[in-house]
């Protein structure tokens, strides 16, 4: 599993995730930290990582685009802190796993964690 950190999450919770065994790039550690979001997507499609956002235009692209992937994690709870971003993304890797490998938009909220496979294909 490999993780691609986007702006505005704890640049330090990539060395934890890297601790604990997640090959994890933070933007800001690889020079895209002003990065548009669709450069971000490729950068992560072809290094074959997860997006990990704060941003929900993440998942807009996907769905505008009928993107297979790359898997993006939303997190919808602001505020966190390197630690506990970690220990939240551990759990819902493991959680998630198969999902993610397989290709999914994930949103983390504070209650539930709602998952939906790509390509995100509006109901017609």
């Amino acid at each position: 599993m490999k993780l691609l950190l986007d702006q505005g999450l704890p640049l330090s919770a990539a060395a934890l995730l890297r601790d604990a065994g997640i090959d994890t790039i933070h933007v800001g550690d690889i020079g895209m930290s002003q990065a548009e979001d669709t450069e971000i997507i490729q950068k992560a499609r072809e290094e074959e990582r997860i997006v990990v956002t704060l941003d929900a235009d993440f998942h807009t692209l996907l769905a505008l685009d009928e993107a297979v992937s790359p898997s993006v994690i939303r997190v919808r709870i602001e505020r966190l802190r390197a630690q506990a971003l970690m220990d939240l993304l551990l759990m819902v890797i493991a959680q998630c796993e198969e999902d993610l490998e397989q290709g999914s938009a994930i949103s983390i909220e504070p209650s539930r964690i709602r998952i939906r496979r790509l390509p995100l294909i509006p109901d017609v």
